[in-house]
C-alpha cells in the first residue's frame, strides 16, 4: 500500500537523450514518453545536451554542467533514451552521465532515484544500448525498473509532427512509463532507508571519531598554553 505522503507532489522526472540530430528519434521517443508521464500526473523536465562540453575538458562550474547536475538533483526519477550506434549507446548520452557525480558533498545526484531506459535502432530490434544503460544505472546507484523499451526501425514509428504512431512499440513505452511512475511513488518515502549502507555508516563513524580526537587535542593544547 502506498502511503499518503507519497502524493505530496507529482513525481519529478528528468529526461536525457543521446542525439543532436535535427530529427532525433531518441529525443522524439523521450518526448513521447514525457507526454505519457505528464498524462499520469508527473512533472517532467528535459536536459538539452547541445553545447555540453566533453567530460573533463572544462571546470565543473561550467553553466551546462551545473544545469545538468541541478536537474539531476531536482529529479526523483529519470529516463535515459539513446540511439544504438556501433552496437552501443552514443557518446552524447554517456557524456551526460559522466558529468553527473555519485556525490556532491552530502548530496547524491542519482543514488536512490528511479530510472527507465529506452533505445531506438535504425534496423532490427536490438537490446545492446539498453543493456549498457542498465549497467550504468546500477553504477549510478539508481533503481532501474525491470521493464524497458527498444524501438526498431525508428524512422517508421513517428509521424511527421514527431508524435509516435499507435503500435506495439508505443504500447510498450506506455507500460514502461506507468511502471516508472508507480516505482517512483512506491520508493519515494523509503529511499533513505534503502540506501543506508553499513560501509557508509562505518566510514562516517570513523570520520566523527577523528573529529572528536582532533577537538580533544585542541582543547588540551589550549589548556597547556
Amino acid at each position: 500500500m502506498i502511503s499518503m505522503t507519497c502524493f505530496d507532489h507529482p513525481p519529478r522526472i528528468l529526461f536525457l537523450y543521446g542525439s543532436l540530430r535535427e530529427r532525433s528519434y531518441s529525443r522524439l521517443l523521450a518526448e513521447e514518453a514525457a507526454r505519457i508521464m505528464e498524462g499520469f500526473g508527473a512533472e517532467v523536465r528535459f536536459f538539452n545536451p547541445l553545447e555540453l562540453p566533453i567530460y573533463g575538458s572544462v571546470p565543473d562550474s561550467h553553466s551546462k554542467v551545473q544545469e545538468l547536475r541541478e536537474l539531476s538533483i531536482w529529479s526523483e526519477g529519470q529516463v535515459w533514451s539513446s540511439p544504438e550506434m556501433h552496437g552501443n549507446i552514443t557518446g552524447i548520452l554517456k557524456n551526460q552521465i559522466d558529468w553527473i557525480p555519485l556525490s556532491l558533498g552530502a548530496v547524491r545526484p542519482t543514488q536512490g532515484k528511479t530510472l527507465a531506459i529506452m533505445q531506438v535502432s535504425g534496423g532490427s530490434q536490438s537490446f545492446n544500448a539498453v543493456n549498457t544503460l542498465r549497467i550504468l544505472g546500477r553504477w549510478m546507484r539508481m533503481f532501474t525498473i525491470p521493464n524497458q523499451s527498444s524501438v526498431a526501425k525508428a524512422y517508421q514509428e513517428f509521424n511527421e509532427d514527431g508524435t509516435m504512431k499507435d503500435s506495439a512499440y508505443r504500447d510498450r513505452v506506455i507500460d514502461v512509463m506507468e511502471e516508472l511512475y508507480k516505482f517512483t511513488l512506491l520508493l519515494r518515502d523509503k529511499v533513505d532507508y534503502l540506501t543506508d549502507r553499513h560501509s557508509e555508516r562505518k566510514e562516517k563513524a570513523a570520520q566523527e571519531a577523528i573529529k572528536l580526537t582532533n577537538s580533544a587535542l585542541e582543547v588540551n593544547a589550549n589548556k597547556s598554553t
